[in-house]
């Protein structure tokens, strides 16, 4: 899996390019980790349209990251199939945005 991190006026984006498994822990953590450390970013939305399955380990992940993103919001875009039957499942819609 790939993460790709950008920022443009304190909206922080990760896009997703694969599966999310425990295997793409590291990808992610560094992709979460400049969202984190960019000065400025109130904002957080990550990118599914590309990714296709993910685990209980994904999911462990997303909350991990929410736990340290505090207070701002953060949106889960482009959830689809599996992904998003997963994400309803674990009822992640209370703890994050599904757009």
């Amino acid at each position: 899996m790939e993460a790709t991190f950008s920022v443009q006026d304190g909206l922080a984006r990760i896009v997703l390019v694969g599966d999310f498994t425990f295997e793409a822990h590291r990808p992610f953590k560094e992709a979460s980790q400049q969202a984190l450390s960019t000065a400025g970013v109130t904002e957080l939305e990550i990118h599914f349209d590309q990714v296709d399955y993910m685990d209980s380990a994904a999911l462990g992940m997303l909350l991990l990251l929410r736990e340290r993103f505090g207070a701002r919001p953060i949106r889960l875009a482009h959830t689809r199939g599996t992904v998003r039957a997963v994400l309803d499942v674990a009822n992640f819609g209370r703890l994050f945005q599904l757009v």
